[in-house]
């Protein structure tokens, strides 16, 4: 797990991703992830008054059905109901008719979603699905309001020997939707918010982790100020990686906008030739506006999640859709009723990537570059603050000098989000032991300062 990925050639690199999808070892899996702009799905009024939200259900059931996708984000869903938001014009529990209606008819029971955020009360917001039998949420790391919610998400894969090596492999994923247009207006809005989504990260990591960042970021080429932000910070630690083009089949500097031959399979926008509703672009498919890059860690398989070589693709785009449609000349990437529900559901095609997970076996990982939130001794991720595992009648907890005297809040939330435990602890000395009656099994512990700053976050086996 600490080899550097190898350039293998191209027939090669596609036998070893066919591999992947197929035949995984005993010791690893597969993710696949998925970035969607759905159009104002679910807001009011709708894009076309003709086609119901129900209708967009089942075209999105369709999509999912024939993607498999683990992870979903769903970027530019209309705003639903929320903590912290003002407004909102989707049906109340928009996200659990998502669920309910689209996720569980193509894969009953295998999706949730995880906490809404909008607290920039914007029209659209995003929402991300993730594959529950695989992956457990954790939290909510970072949320940037600007003119839209960037929100960063804690998910850890459900590895078989978690339990035994109590070393947690977690995989954060960064989504949003920046803003489009081409005016000088649009390019400085844009830069500022992505600019100040990196910020955001880089106020909670020491270094990016395992982390995606993805969703509609409507970069016009590899020149645009907000693209290189992403790809080329002045920070190096916060680069982050377009995997097209770390897998050769394009180079920088590129022009999607200007000349999008080159890039023709990559191409997300349009799905319409003709502009079909009152939301929508047509021209066909023009531009490359939705990416999903990947951290160091991820591109070089440092901590046990890497990208596999060449499986960027938009979903549904043959290579052959240059300023015509989805469905028109005949499309036979993917069955007809899917290229008919990626016409009726957006003017954006889905874009997907598939990563591969090796099973920790040995307990030995690094050390996640999270930053406790209210800490700015870094040195805390060192281990200044931790717990014993396993954990059996007592929660044993070590903590600094530093908090001697002060007084914490322990939770403890089970893998389903439930809250088992919610104490104040005044800190008299660094040993800290705690009754815990809780059932065998994998917890959360979280411990708050008074101020309500998380200090430490971490996983536990109660025996």
């Amino acid at each position: 797990m600490r080899s550097t990925i190898l350039k293998y050639g191209r027939f090669f690199s596609l036998f070893i991703l066919c591999f992947a999808k197929c035949t995984p070892s005993p010791a690893q899996d597969t993710l696949r992830v998925m970035s969607y702009n759905v159009l104002n799905y679910g807001a009011y009024p709708l894009c076309d008054p003709s086609v119901s939200n129900g209708k967009l259900h089942s075209y999105l059931s369709a999509i999912v059905q024939f993607a498999n996708p683990d992870i979903i984000g769903l970027v530019k869903t209309g705003s639903i109901q929320c903590p912290g938001a003002n407004s909102w014009n989707a049906p109340i529990g928009f996200a659990d008719s998502i669920l309910d209606f689209a996720m569980n008819t193509a894969y009953p029971a295998r999706y949730a979603y995880c906490p809404l955020s909008n607290i920039s009360s914007a029209n659209t917001m995003s929402v991300l699905f993730y594959n529950k039998q695989k992956l457990g949420y954790i939290a909510l790391t970072s949320d940037y309001a600007n003119t839209t919610d960037f929100l960063t998400y804690k998910l850890y894969y459900k590895d078989p020997n978690l339990a035994t090596t109590l070393d947690t492999t977690f995989l954060y994923i960064t989504l949003g939707h920046d803003q489009s247009g081409t005016t000088a207006q649009s390019l400085t809005l844009r830069h500022q918010q992505i600019a100040g989504e990196m910020q955001q990260i880089q106020s909670h990591f020491t270094h990016l982790p395992n982390m995606i960042n993805m969703g509609d970021f409507n970069v016009r080429s590899s020149l645009d100020s907000a693209y290189i932000t992403l790809i080329s910070p002045t920070d190096t630690d916060f680069r982050f990686f377009d995997p097209p083009f770390n897998d050769g089949i394009v180079t920088y500097p590129a022009t999607w906008d200007n000349n999008p031959n080159p890039y023709a399979s990559f191409l997300s926008t349009s799905t319409h030739a003709v502009v079909m509703n009152n939301c929508d672009v047509g021209g066909g498919a023009k531009d490359w506006y939705d990416h999903i890059f990947v951290s160091p860690w991820i591109a070089k398989n440092t901590n046990y999640i890497t990208y596999i070589p060449h499986s960027f693709r938009a979903v549904g785009n043959d290579g052959n859709r240059i300023g015509v449609a989805v469905n028109s000349p005949a499309n036979t990437s993917a069955p007809v009723n899917v290229i008919n529900a990626l016409l009726g559901m957006s003017d954006k095609y889905p874009v997907m990537l598939d990563l591969a997970v090796t099973y920790n076996t040995s307990g030995i990982s690094p050390v996640d570059p999270e930053i406790p939130l209210g800490v700015s001794n870094t040195k805390l991720l060192g281990g200044n603050i931790s717990i014993v595992n396993p954990v059996s009648e007592q929660l044993t907890i070590y903590v600094p000098n530093s908090l001697l005297g002060q007084k914490i809040i322990v939770d403890c939330y089970d893998e389903l989000g439930r809250k088992m435990i919610d104490i104040d602890v005044f800190i008299s000395k660094q040993k800290l032991q705690l009754p815990c009656s809780l059932h065998t099994g994998i917890y959360f512990i979280q411990l708050r300062s008074e101020g309500n700053n998380v200090l430490y976050k971490g996983a536990i086996v109660k025996q």
